[in-house]
């Protein structure tokens, strides 16, 4: 069943305007991606840097994904609260300071500190959908928010190919010190430029709410990020998931009795506000699948790998990011004149074919990309969608806590990626050799050196996992209730 959105008539919509506001925040989202990306080519040298290894290391990752879902969480609703412009600029300087400071860092503690205080920018990713969603005609907002979703692939991929190019080149701190300007004038470009149109709603922040949610959020991503090191049945993992269960439990209980809730549960009562988030979890784990799969997969030697350099196996994930936002304006104009679960499903679609694709053909570098740029085919049309018919379904008014609470659902999905594949990767290896000892042993005329690396059948099953997802999202999407932009709306729940 199809019902239809009419548009909202805004007497203060100024074209040039709306031009600089969508640049400041596409600027934005690919400056944090590419901020949260650009490290990881970096790991090998940060273990011989800080004398540490991949479980210590593993920290970088962990405090900025749970630093940025706390934060996409609670400053989108904020910000409704307080005022979108005033919040996204604040988060803003801080996240410029935190980059500024990330050079410079002299031990493992302090980055991950720094990558903790980095991580509140994922802030502003909830807040800039929510200033769209105020200041556009609902004609003209699935190509700008389509334009700021393609970002989230955009901004990675470009950090993966740069921060590996910089890392080869010159020393792991020029990643950051690279993202410096580019910060700063974020942040001086927002505070000047950007206009908040909204209407407060004067509220006290429902302080035991949020700490039920931090908890919650904390414990789940925790647990998910360091199963792999700390052992899955281990009474650490397996308290932490405990503690989060009963932490959302007990939120989702006070959130529904309290009289002003931090988060309105009654969002997620909404149809396509539910599946959206899920259906963006499943997305979104599917995508990072790939993006924490290829670089091993195009690095390792062979025959675990194809053992190209750390360049190359940003390089074949280009053409994804590019193809993500070229393939923007018109995932836009299919959500426009069809509607956004059919450009969800179309997406969905796309990256099943893709991942099949990595399943069953792999056999060559050449094959590879192709079946990357596939998925940044199909990213472009789920994140335009997705994040369209979740605005089109909710009041204005709680636009920044509907679109924090989505990117809270997505970071989810980016922190099941890795431990699933981590899992795998784990499980099925095989033994590669690496060098030699130059003495006889067992009637051979030097000792080989073996070392172990994910299998065939590894990456196999991290596929058919991403299959798997995909499946589910596309049933998800088919129970979608469309919307269309330009008619009369009808009566929904």
């Amino acid at each position: 069943m199809a019902y239809s959105y009419q548009s909202e008539y805004l007497t203060s919509y100024n074209p040039r305007h709306a031009g600089l506001t969508i640049t400041i925040l596409a600027m934005m989202g690919l400056l944090i991606t590419y901020v949260e990306t650009m490290i990881t080519p970096a790991l090998p040298d940060l273990i011989s840097f800080f004398h540490t290894n991949y479980d210590h290391l593993s920290w970088i990752i962990t405090a900025y994904i749970i630093s940025g879902t706390i934060s996409a969480a609670i400053f989108g609703r904020m910000a409704d609260i307080y005022g979108k412009k005033k919040i996204f600029v604040m988060l803003a300087f801080i996240y410029a300071l935190a980059v500024s400071f990330g050079g410079f860092a002299q031990s493992l503690g302090e980055l991950i500190l720094i990558r903790a205080v980095q991580g509140l920018g994922m802030g502003m990713f909830p807040i800039a959908f929510a200033l769209l969603n105020d200041q556009l005609p609902r004609e003209r907002l699935a190509l700008a928010q389509g334009v700021i979703s393609a970002t989230f692939s955009g901004g990675a991929a470009i950090g993966l190919v740069i921060g590996a190019w910089i890392t080869q080149n010159y020393d792991w701190q020029w990643s950051y010190h690279s993202a410096i300007p580019i910060a700063f004038g974020l942040v001086i470009a927002s505070a000047v430029i950007l206009q908040d149109t909204s209407v407060r709603r004067s509220e006290e922040i429902d302080a035991l709410g949020v700490f039920f949610l931090a908890t919650g959020l904390v414990t789940l991503i925790l647990g998910f990020s360091e199963g792999e090191y700390w052992g899955w049945t281990s009474a650490a993992i397996l308290s932490l998931f405990m503690i989060s269960i009963i932490s959302f439990f007990l939120f989702v209980m006070f959130e529904t009795r309290a009289q002003r809730p931090f988060i309105d549960m009654k969002l997620l009562k909404i149809r396509n506000v539910f599946l959206a988030n899920i259906a963006g979890l499943f997305a979104m784990a599917a995508m990072f699948f790939l993006f924490y799969s290829i670089p091993p997969l195009l690095q390792d030697p062979s025959p675990a790998g194809f053992g190209e350099s750390i360049l190359t196996s940003g390089l074949v994930m280009l053409p994804a990011s590019i193809l993500s936002m070229v393939f923007a304006p018109i995932a836009a104009k299919v959500t426009t004149n069809r509607g956004p679960k059919v450009t969800i499903l179309v997406g969905t679609v796309i990256l099943f074919i893709a991942y099949l694709g990595l399943y069953f053909n792999r056999g060559s570098v050449l094959s590879i990309l192709e079946d990357a740029t596939i998925v940044g085919l199909g990213m472009s049309f789920i994140f335009v969608g997705i994040i369209n018919i979740l605005l089109l379904s909710i009041p204005v008014n709680r636009s920044g806590e509907a679109t924090g609470m989505n990117v809270v659902f997505r970071n989810i999905g980016t922190s099941i990626a890795p431990a699933i594949g981590g899992v795998l990767e784990t499980l099925y290896t095989t033994n590669v050799m690496v060098g030699y000892f130059p003495v006889k042993a067992a009637g051979l005329p030097f000792l080989p050196i073996f070392v172990s690396f994910p299998s065939y059948q590894a990456f196999s099953y991290i596929y058919l996992v991403g299959v798997v997802f995909l499946i589910a999202a596309i049933l998800l999407t088919l129970l979608m209730e469309n919307i269309i932009v330009g008619k009369q709306r009808g009566n929904h729940q």
